[in-house]
C-alpha cells in the first residue's frame, strides 16, 4: 500500500555577523487533508501539533498548489508554478528536467547571510542532472529521497507512474533504490522501516476501513516524529530562538485514506479541499497565539523566511512577506491567491480575489465533499461534474463562488455576479502573458534505474 506521507524540514542554524536571527524548522507534511488533524477532527490523535498549534499563529487561509512538485516550487523559489514552467504536473522519476537553474532557492539565499542549511525527506524538484538536486541547491546536508514515492520498507518504488491502488513490485525490471545521505546512496536502510509501527495502526482499530487505519496511523507517527524533533531542538538549547512552521504541500488524497471534510474537492483539483492547507506558525517572536483569516500562499514563504532571517528581499517573485501580518496581526497585504493557470489546450484556471474565487474549465474529480471512512455518523455528499463539461456547457465552465458566505462552494453564483465573473476572467487572460510554457518532456529510457545500478540517479539529462 502506497500511502505518501513523509515530513521536510527546512532548518537554519548559523549566526550572521554577531547577532543571532532565528533558527527556521519548515515541516512540510505531505497528501494531509484538511480533515487529518486534531484540532479539526478529535477521532486524529496529534497531540503535539496541536499542543504547538495552540501556542501559535493559525493560517486559516493558507492555500497551496493541487500537487506536491508545483508547490514545493513555490516555497523554494517564491514563484507560482505557471511562472516556472512547473504548472500541469508533478515531476516523474523519468522526466529529463528539473526546476531551471536560473531560479535562486531558499536555502541559496539563506546561505547567502550565514545560515546553515538541512533538508530531511522528500525533495520531489528533480535529479536527473546533479545539478537539479538538494546539494546542489543550497543544501548544506540532505537525508532521503529525490523523487515523489517510496516503498517504506525497501525505500524502492517504479520508475513509471502508478495510480493509488496499484503494487510497489509489478514490475522488478523498473524498481529502483532511492535514498541517499547527501549525494550518495545510502543502502543500510533498506529494510527499516521510516514511517510507521503497526502499533500506532492499532491506535485506530475502530475503523474498519483499512486504507483510513493506516492512514491515521500514519498521521500519529508523524506526529510522535515532530514531538521528537522540538524535544532536540529544546535540548540542544535552540527553541527559544526558532519559528517552527507547519504546512501541507496540498490537500489529502481519499483514494489513500486522507479526507479534507468539509471541503470539497481532494488532492489534485482547484476546489478547497485540495488547495486549502493546514497551517501554522510559532515563536516567541510572535506577539501572540490567535487565528490568522487572511490570505497567505506558498509563494509567501520565501519572501517571510527572508524577513525573518534578515535576507534582503528579492524583486520580481510572486510571495508577499507576511511576517509583520503573521507576527503581529497587521493589516492584509495579500488580496489574491492564483490557484493555478494550467498550461492546457482546453482553459483551465482559478483565482481568488478578496472573498470571490472563479474556476474557469475542469476544476477536477472527485468534486464531492467526502466524509472520513471511520465509523462517525458525517455522510459524504455527491454530486455529478463530468470531466468534459466545461466543453459541453459553457454557462457552467465558469463558476464563482462567495467563499466568505459560502466556504463549501455548494452555490455557484456566476450568473448573479456576472461584473466579476467577467472581472476575473480578464485578470486570467492578464496574467497568462507572464506564464512560462509546461516543462513537460516525454519520458526519457535513459534514466532507467537498471542502468544506475537499480537505483533512481542523476547524469542523464542536461540541466537547463
Amino acid at each position: 500500500m502506497g500511502i505518501l506521507f513523509q515530513v521536510l524540514v527546512l532548518i537554519g542554524f548559523h549566526f550572521a555577523n554577531g547577532q543571532k536571527p532565528p533558527h527556521i524548522i519548515f515541516t512540510v507534511a505531505d497528501d494531509l487533508g484538511w480533515n487529518d488533524v486534531s484540532w479539526h477532527n478529535s477521532n486524529i490523535f496529534t497531540p503535539n501539533l496541536e499542543s504547538l498549534a495552540r501556542e501559535a499563529v493559525i493560517l486559516n487561509q493558507s492555500y497551496v498548489q493541487p500537487v506536491c512538485t508545483p508547490s514545493r516550487v513555490a516555497f523554494m523559489t517564491g514563484y507560482y508554478p505557471y511562472r516556472v514552467g512547473r504548472q500541469n504536473h508533478v515531476l516523474n522519476p523519468l522526466v529529463p528536467t528539473g526546476i531551471p537553474l536560473r531560479f535562486s532557492f531558499l536555502p541559496e539565499k539563506l546561505k547567502e547571510i550565514g545560515y546553515s542549511t538541512h533538508l530531511i525527506g522528500k525533495w520531489h524538484l528533480g535529479f536527473c542532472n546533479f545539478s537539479y538536486t538538494p546539494t546542489q541547491r543550497g543544501f548544506d546536508s540532505f537525508f532521503g529521497f529525490y523523487t515523489g514515492a517510496l516503498d517504506y520498507f525497501s525505500h524502492t518504488r517504479n520508475s513509471k507512474p502508478r495510480g493509488p491502488n496499484s503494487k510497489w513490485n509489478e514490475a522488478d525490471s523498473e524498481i529502483g533504490y532511492d535514498f541517499r545521505n547527501n549525494s550518495r546512496l545510502s543502502r543500510k536502510h533498506n529494510g527499516v522501516y521510516s514511517t510507521v509501527p503497526k502499533s500506532y495502526e492499532d491506535m485506530y482499530h475502530h475503523i474498519r476501513d483499512e486504507k483510513r487505519r493506516k492512514y491515521s496511523g500514519m498521521v500519529t507517527a508523524m506526529d510522535d516524529a515532530i514531538g521528537s524533533v522540538v524535544n532536540a531542538l529544546k535540548d540542544n538549547g535552540f527553541w527559544d530562538n526558532s519559528i517552527f512552521v507547519f504546512t501541507t504541500d496540498n490537500g489529502g488524497q481519499t483514494l489513500a485514506g486522507g479526507n479534507n471534510w468539509p471541503l470539497r474537492g481532494n488532492k489534485g483539483t482547484l476546489w478547497e479541499g485540495g488547495t486549502r492547507a493546514v497551517t501554522f506558525v510559532r515563536g516567541s517572536q510572535l506577539k501572540k497565539s490567535y487565528v490568522n483569516d487572511k490570505l497567505f500562499h506558498a509563494v509567501d514563504w520565501f519572501p517571510t523566511f527572508l524577513q525573518i532571517a534578515g535576507a534582503k528581499p528579492v524583486p520580481g517573485i510572486d510571495g508577499l512577506s507576511q511576517w509583520n501580518v503573521i507576527k503581529e496581526d497587521r493589516e492584509a497585504v495579500r488580496n489574491e491567491i492564483v490557484y493555478n493557470i494550467y498550461d492546457l489546450d482546453s482553459p483551465r484556471a482559478a483565482i481568488r480575489n478578496a472573498n470571490y474565487k472563479l474556476i474557469q474549465g475542469f476544476p477536477g474529480k472527485p468534486s464531492d465533499w467526502i466524509a472520513p471512512p471511520d465509523g462517525s455518523h458525517t455522510k459524504s455528499i455527491h454530486c455529478r461534474l463530468k470531466k468534459n463539461n466545461s466543453l459541453e456547457n459553457a454557462e457552467e465552465s465558469l463558476r464563482l463562488y462567495d467563499l466568505k458566505k459560502d466556504p463549501l462552494e455548494r452555490h455557484n453564483v456566476a450568473k448573479s455576479f456576472p461584473n466579476i465573473v467577467r472581472k476575473l476572467k480578464y485578470r486570467i487572460e492578464e496574467l497568462k502573458k507572464t506564464m512560462v510554457p509546461a516543462d513537460d518532456p516525454a519520458p526519457d529510457e535513459k534514466g532507467e534505474p537498471k542502468l544506475w545500478g537499480n537505483s533512481f540517479s542523476p547524469g542523464w539529462c542536461i540541466a537547463k
